[in-house]
């Protein structure tokens, strides 16, 4: 994620290696690169110099100022907070409020728009325990209708759809009154999409919502789109003024500059980010953490945040006394991959640990990283992954056969589960790692 622009501004900081203090000579030096830096990513040369004005004015102001701070450091400061108010300053309310409330989808065709719905409807579900309908008001593209069908039934989340209408406003209509008889509390209504901006697109789009008087309009926007998406994004909320943006395929964006000048130019919060396509990849936009790690610095509050999500106090704790008692077993391990999974994207989840981003950029680290050893262990008998002593060579010949390995991996994946059994045993034991029940979960507390 926005590995040139990182990369690009880690070359303007450190224009200030090796300088004592921040002086108006290396100052303009660092701020010129910056601004090479944002029009390389796609940000419009109007906002990558207003915006590197006042990186230049505050970094003018510091001059004299704390000396014990590296002026690289410093910088980094001062660029980390101005990004975070480009941005938004910081995460924007999403109002779902009302019986039921009602969501309304916009964006051109390609966007997104209709796997956004799925994963909306999935994070309403699973985070807020609310019980949201998806209704299919894309009455041109019948593929649309099916898609969101199925992502419906993969979600459990139902799905309004009328095949004999080709009125999205009746369609609408119908589908909030569809959710009111059945006591759901949240309508997400997936509207058509073109190749392009047109009239008749907005008309249709500005029908739907006079009719359905959302809580909220969300302009989706394909992130990878860079300065079309912005533009794209005021010419829609001229028609619909909506009330936030959701940036999808964030992932594939090595740029950034939808995501840096869409709130400058549109005035209009991002309010979502999507990655990939599983449903469960859909998070809230929080301009300070996006910041630090376009920076390199991690994003490490999101991070636990996601780790929160999968915690078991009951498993953990069960765990505790198991590995107090070197019994962890093969079971066990299989266990900790599966929360691990559940996570996310690996080499996005390695991204927000302060540091990884760097080290993991050039690495091809994907989600079939834990086949190989899911395949070892499933090759094991019940009894094997009960008790790993049991397995000799002979046994290792056989797991070999049966997972398509070879010999040598088996003893080499052996051997380091060993390694790790004894170290986390050993660990158990040291001052501190009591086996007392803890009182209560880790509390963030949300910005």
């Amino acid at each position: 994620m926005f590995e040139s622009l990182s990369d690009r501004l880690e070359g303007a900081f450190k224009v200030l290696t090796g300088e004592h203090r921040l002086t108006e000579l290396n100052i303009a030096e660092s701020v010129k690169e910056i601004r090479r830096a944002l029009v390389a990513a796609d940000v419009n040369y109007k906002i990558a110099k207003e915006f590197t004005d006042k990186v230049k004015e505050k970094a003018l102001g510091t001059e004299n100022l704390l000396k014990a701070v590296k002026p690289g450091e410093l910088m980094v400061k001062i660029v980390r907070d101005e990004l975070v108010e480009l941005m938004g300053g910081e995460a924007a309310d999403f109002n779902v409020k009302g019986k039921p409330a009602v969501v309304l989808i916009a964006g051109l065709q390609g966007s997104g728009k209709t796997t956004f719905s799925g994963k909306l409807a999935n994070f309403l579900k699973t985070k807020q325990k609310k019980t949201p309908l998806l209704v299919a008001c894309d009455v041109y593209r019948p593929a649309a209708i099916n898609q969101l069908g199925v992502i419906g039934e993969q979600i459990g989340v139902p799905v309004y759809k009328d095949l004999d209408s080709k009125n999205p406003v009746e369609i609408a209509l119908k589908g909030i009154q569809h959710a009111k008889d059945h006591n759901l509390d949240v309508v997400i209504v997936d509207t058509a999409g073109r190749l392009s901006v047109d009239t008749e697109m907005m008309d249709e789009i500005a029908r739907i919502k006079g009719a359905v008087l959302p809580n909220e309009t969300l302009f989706v926007v394909d992130s990878m789109t860079g300065q079309d998406a912005v533009n794209t994004a005021k010419a829609f909320n001229d028609v619909i003024d909506y009330n936030g943006v959701v940036l999808t395929k964030l992932d594939g964006d090595t740029r950034g500059g939808a995501a840096l000048s869409i709130k400058y130019t549109v005035g209009k919060p991002i309010k979502f980010v999507s990655t990939g396509e599983k449903m469960d990849t859909l998070d809230v936009f929080h301009p300070d953490r996006l910041a630090t790690r376009i920076l390199g610095m991690g994003d490490i509050v999101s991070f636990v945040e996601k780790a929160q999500e999968q915690f078991d106090e009951a498993e953990a704790q069960r765990l505790e006394k198991k590995i107090r008692k070197n019994k962890f077993d093969f079971n066990d391990f299989l266990s900790q991959i599966n929360q691990i999974k559940k996570m996310g994207d690996l080499k996005s989840l390695m991204g927000m640990i302060p540091g990884m981003s760097k080290i993991t950029k050039d690495l091809d680290i994907n989600n079939d990283a834990f086949k190989k050893v899911e395949a070892i262990i499933f090759s094991m008998t019940p009894d094997e992954r009960n008790n790993p002593d049991l397995i000799d060579i002979r046994r290792k010949k056989r797991i070999a056969g049966g997972c398509g390995h070879d010999l040598n991996e088996i003893n080499a994946f052996m051997k380091q589960f060993d390694q790790m059994r004894k170290m986390m045993h050993k660990m158990s034991k040291m001052p501190g790692m009591s086996d007392s029940k803890p009182k209560s979960k880790l509390k963030l507390k949300r910005r």
